[in-house]
């Protein structure tokens, strides 16, 4: 005798359709089969036809069948659920977040999210939204504090195995080139994803060591997720090894650091200092600074950007 469906899970099932059935466009149930799969719901594609083909009737829904597969839209005046229903001010919100975590959130899970990203652009682009709406995301962006690059490319499937392995804690195997051009084979546990400037950089162990390497994700020639999980280590943080200078290639040593800096070029580190500890002495053309800071590749980078703007530079190891 066949097993009965769960009303609960029919019920999930049909308000996970309802929220992403579109409004102003058309979707396939193919296109809704595997957003759903994106998200964790694992059902077969008959079962989201004879859904779909039951919402159709109690809800305003609009089911092309002229050609196939059918396609399916919330009709235009109806009021639908949360998806149809997005305000201007959340239509924008998520705009702005494909457009800033895209490269920051597992794969699946900006899969699952299209039909939200889309149904956001269709609202922002409809004529009944208010042009000030329309126009907020030509007033806002992201800036670059250094001379802005191009990204480097990654492949697709390697940013999807390494998300999905590092969002399920699972052991990922890398083919990798490092900046020397040498080839590397071999098994890493993903523990961390990072975005500096264009460029995207994992955070992990290669197996059998425990120390933390960054790897640059546009390096990688191929990526494999393992069925293998591994237990993430608890003394790991991502934002102490940020916090250390990991990413601006330091080792955690902090200094005491000092130099002089002529009033023009260092006004800004009155506005945005240092460190909390920040101190400043007022000279008659030039600011003595003194901060505790991490010691790193990126400072001495930092430092030497100023030229002759700045001078008398010097670093006193702090105690542990």
């Amino acid at each position: 005798m066949p097993k009965r469906p769960d009303p609960m899970e029919t019920l999930r099932l049909s308000l996970e359709l309802l929220r992403r059935i579109p409004k102003g466009r058309t979707v396939t149930a193919t296109e809704l089969h595997q957003q759903l799969a994106e998200a964790g719901y694992e059902r077969d594609m008959r079962t989201i036809q004879r859904q779909l083909e039951t919402l159709s009737e109690f809800y305003d829904i609009e089911r092309d069948d002229s050609t196939k597969p059918y396609r399916y839209c919330w009709k235009e005046r109806a009021k639908g659920l949360s998806l149809p229903g997005l305000s201007a001010q959340e239509s924008l919100l998520l705009m702005l977040a494909e457009q800033q975590l895209s490269s920051l959130l597992p794969a699946r899970l900006m899969k699952s999210m299209e039909g939200f990203f889309a149904q956001a652009r269709s609202n922002l682009g409809a004529p009944e939204t208010p042009a000030r709406d329309r126009a907020w995301l030509n007033k806002v962006r992201v800036v670059s504090t250094t001379q802005p690059l191009l990204p480097p490319k990654v492949d697709p499937d390697v940013f999807e195995q390494v998300s999905n392995a590092l969002y399920a804690d699972q052991w990922l195997d890398v083919d990798y080139k490092n900046a020397a051009g040498h080839q590397i084979q071999a098994r890493v546990m993903p523990l961390g994803l990072a975005q500096q400037g264009p460029r995207l950089y994992l955070v992990c162990r290669f197996e059998g060591y425990d120390n933390e390497r960054c790897l640059a994700l546009h390096r990688f020639s191929s990526a494999q997720a393992s069925t293998l999980h591994f237990d993430r280590p608890r003394e790991f943080n991502l934002k102490d090894f940020d916090d250390d200078g990991r990413f601006g290639y330091g080792e955690g040593k902090r200094v005491r650091l000092s130099f002089r800096i002529d009033k023009e070029a260092g006004y800004h580190l009155l506005e945005s200092p240092l460190s909390t500890d920040q101190q400043v002495k007022e000279l008659e053309t030039a600011y003595a600074i003194t901060a505790t800071v991490v010691d790193s590749a990126m400072l001495d980078w930092w430092l030497r950007g100023f030229g002759d703007a700045v001078t008398e530079i010097k670093k006193k190891e702090e105690k542990q």
